[in-house]
């Protein structure tokens, strides 16, 4: 009975969205035609419905809505955009190809020693030196204090997804308020599904230590080796907690700050003070476009 009022009353929060009915006829029930439909239509809305829906009360409703709002998210986030590295390339050992470079004699020794009484060579344990180009790297500062919910967090999802696919695994995901929580650590690999399921999962609530996030993201960065960092922050900038983001800035080698649309004047500042570019986007289906556009040059 407990469960059945709860369900109720959470269907009532969620009625809040107009196409809540639509999309959810009945107790558990998620309708992907209506749901297609209502991206065709509204796309920011229907997002943010979705990202809702991830946290319902009726959970055979949470888990259809969680697969769903990952497939669509991870496919937004596969917008096209060039990502131009920066650097020169250098020369490093690498895993044998035939086209990587010229076989490192040192290296492959120990693969190289046993064929000499027979064996076939190992082609997996042997090294050559090569030219590797400068990547690019990247790390998603996600703001979670105040109000977490809908599209703000569709939005953050679909930010994630973005970095993921570009990051090939050289990113980093930091979600901060009160505390800073690391969901996808630089040099730790972890399924882009993953990462977005996670992303998905945070509330809102707390304080915003933005200096504190910015610290974070400067450690995070430079565990990489890529020849472009670039820090993306998704906030509206407004710390509330004693700090110097100017200052924790200084050590980052490329802020993007990008800003709701509808709340940008204190990011605008920021971004002033610290010479970061700063875009605003209105909904989720827009970020992975502007995250692209602002720093593919």
């Amino acid at each position: 009975m407990a469960d059945a009022r709860r369900r109720t009353a959470g269907r009532r929060e969620l009625a809040r969205h107009p196409r809540f009915e639509q999309v959810s006829p009945e107790v558990g029930a998620l309708d992907e035609v209506a749901l297609r439909r209502a991206m065709g239509d509204d796309p920011d809305e229907t997002l943010g419905l979705l990202a809702d829906l991830t946290g319902a009360t009726d959970a055979a409703l949470r888990e259809r809505a969680r697969r769903l709002a990952g497939k669509l998210v991870l496919d937004l986030g596969r917008l096209p955009g060039v990502i131009k590295p920066r650097g020169t390339g250098r020369m490093r050992e690498q895993p044998y190809r035939p086209d990587g470079g010229d076989l490192d004699i040192d290296a492959s020794l120990d693969a190289l020693t046993p064929a000499r009484h027979g064996p076939a060579v190992d082609p997996d344990r042997l090294r050559v030196r090569g030219w590797t180009r400068p990547g690019t790297a990247w790390c998603l500062l996600v703001d979670r204090s105040g109000s977490m919910g809908g599209k703000p967090l569709a939005t953050a999802a679909v930010a994630a997804a973005a970095v993921a696919h570009r990051g090939h695994d050289d990113y980093s995901v930091l979600a901060f308020g009160k505390d800073v929580i690391v969901a996808k650590s630089q040099d730790v690999p972890k399924a882009a599904d993953r990462v977005v399921t996670d992303v998905l999962s945070l509330r809102g609530f707390g304080t915003t230590d933005l200096a504190g996030a910015l610290r974070v993201a400067a450690e995070q960065l430079g565990r990489s080796r890529a020849g472009r960092k670039i820090a993306v922050v998704l906030s509206d900038c407004r710390a509330t907690v004693p700090g110097d983001p100017v200052a924790c800035a200084a050590a980052l080698d490329e802020v993007l700050i990008v800003a709701p649309a509808e709340d940008c004047a204190e990011a605008e500042r920021l971004g002033a003070a610290i010479g970061a570019r700063v875009v605003a986007v209105s909904g989720p289906s827009a970020v992975a476009g502007a995250i692209m556009r602002a720093v593919g040059s």
